[in-house]
């Protein structure tokens, strides 16, 4: 399947790895790469030396390419972003925050830049300040999500721009990538079903969770405080809202989270850890390679894609 994304980032599918704080290390994105699609190292708050070690150690796994996303908002971000350029990376993705002062910089290393955006408004400030592609991604996520469904906010974000649309949020298997081209994405950004991918990291608690989870079971943190977060239920979201019920100031709220991530990523402790995932985790229900996964992504969606061309000839 070729489209502006495959041609842009040179790579054989269009499926992208979402860059997941403590999640998308090495491992997982060097096997993404490997396997087709554009493996991301997410760099969330990690030293810039930090993010250096996991690309050098990403390419002792693969030769294919890879990508950085870098958290603007992080303190460590002009850092970064030099290393990024330094190592060579050609491909970022970038969230919480306006990558516009970085963008000569990116320009001149011919570094592609894929912004996340959550709305109309963000798309179209994200191409005038020279975004190769945005990531239109809907509130069924997992992590950081905005308030846009994925059905209503990608066509919105497709009829705005003319740079090449990635779609995110609520897709977990071909139907849902079938479903994001016919609303005019070139490509799709998943995270939830890496998570449980063989090569990540993450405890295995943590992807049991996400197996076993069904439809109704996240929920979104945070909602009086601006900052949405979306996760499986579990005793410290349960403890979150009580708290957020009870018009908790927005430190007191942090202080529950404070390392909540790392708890469950890295300790397995699925009652006080956050455990991030998107809604579309009932439809996860097994472990699979980061090569498994994305073949049997492409077989899907030309199934559904064959079948609704022949119901459209009948």
């Amino acid at each position: 399947m070729k489209t502006r994304i495959t041609e842009l980032l040179q790579i054989e599918y269009p499926i992208i790895q979402g860059g997941m704080a403590w999640v998308a290390e090495h491992h997982l994105a060097a096997a993404v790469s490997e396997a087709g699609g554009l493996g991301i190292i997410g760099a969330a708050s990690a030293p810039a030396e930090v993010v250096r070690e996991e690309i050098r150690k990403a390419r002792t796994l693969t030769d294919k390419p890879i990508g950085v996303n870098i958290m603007l908002m992080n303190p460590n971000a002009p850092e970064v972003v030099k290393v990024v350029i330094e190592e060579g990376i050609k491909v970022v993705t970038t969230g919480a925050g306006n990558p516009a002062k970085y963008m000569k910089d990116f320009k001149e290393a011919g570094v592609k830049v894929m912004p996340v955006v959550a709305s109309v408004a963000m798309a179209k400030m994200m191409e005038r300040c020279g975004a190769d592609a945005v990531v239109a991604e809907g509130m069924e996520s997992g992590g950081h999500i905005g308030f846009t469904t994925t059905m209503c906010l990608v066509p919105q974000v497709v009829d705005a721009v003319s740079i090449p649309v990635i779609a995110a949020g609520g897709i977990g298997d071909g139907r849902g990538v079938a479903a994001s081209f016919m609303l005019g994405a070139e490509a799709v950004q998943m995270g939830t079903r890496f998570i449980v991918a063989q090569e990540s990291i993450v405890h295995q608690n943590y992807k049991d969770k996400v197996i076993k989870a069904k439809d109704i079971d996240s929920e979104i943190t945070g909602m009086s405080t601006g900052h949405p977060v979306r996760q499986i239920r579990n005793q410290m979201t349960r403890e979150y809202l009580r708290l957020e019920k009870e018009g908790a100031g927005l430190e007191e709220l942090e202080y529950l989270t404070l390392g909540s991530l790392r708890k469950a990523v890295i300790d397995g402790d699925t009652a006080n850890g956050t455990l991030m995932a998107g809604q579309i985790a009932g439809l996860v229900g097994k472990q699979q390679t980061c090569r498994e996964i994305i073949e049997e992504l492409m077989k899907e969606t030309q199934v559904v894609v064959k079948k609704e061309n022949e119901l459209w000839a009948k």
